[in-house]
């Protein structure tokens, strides 16, 4: 596994993302390289950092720490992370079958570099889960993932310019649908309320 190339990707996409987009067009990747080789890194952040945010920091409320049980907060971890890669592909999966309604190029290869890709910011966002306090402004930081997916679908799925943005609007509705399940599921499973996550 090459670190130094994955840190080199998630600023290029991150500061540049015009031009790295245009690098990633061209790369030939497989659905194993795009997950092996740069998701299952990222993805583990916003897990880790959780966990060890709720364990070993807790939240303050009233000036009192309150702190996760280890069990609930590993179980937490867990599941986020497995969504978040089932997520991406699901993601994947969606901008693909919208393309030919919105006249893009229908290619999985280039939808889930998309959704791999356009993911970084909220991935490397998620370092702020390790205080929890500051949890929201991982999820401030995530929306600029909303701009890499816009640049990342100008780029990659040759989309009509008059059908970009009802491209990524549609997109957006299903991630967030998408988004909301995840969230609750994971609730529901690591803490047995749907309300937890919130």
């Amino acid at each position: 596994m090459d670190f130094n190339a994955i840190i080199k990707r998630a600023i290029g996409i991150i500061t540049k993302p015009n031009e790295e987009w245009k690098t990633i067009k061209d790369e030939s990747a497989t659905i194993s390289d795009l997950f092996m080789k740069y998701a299952i890194i990222l993805a583990a952040i916003p897990a880790i950092a959780g966990f060890l945010g709720w364990t070993v920091f807790g939240r303050s409320y009233m000036g009192f720490a309150i702190r996760m049980p280890v069990g609930r907060s590993l179980m937490w971890a867990i599941f986020t992370y497995a969504f978040s890669l089932i997520s991406v592909y699901i993601l994947a999966l969606i901008i693909d079958a919208l393309a030919p309604t919105f006249g893009a190029q229908k290619d999985m290869i280039k939808s889930l570099k998309i959704a791999v890709y356009s993911a970084t910011a909220t991935w490397v966002a998620g370092i702020l889960y390790i205080i929890p306090a500051l949890a929201f402004l991982a999820m401030i930081a995530g929306f600029y993932s909303l701009y890499l997916l816009f640049t990342g679908i100008k780029s990659l799925k040759e989309t009509p310019k008059d059908k970009e943005v009802g491209y990524f609007i549609a997109i957006i509705v299903a991630q967030i649908v998408l988004g909301v399940v995840v969230g609750m599921i994971v609730a529901s499973i690591a803490f047995g309320s749907a309300r937890a996550w919130m």
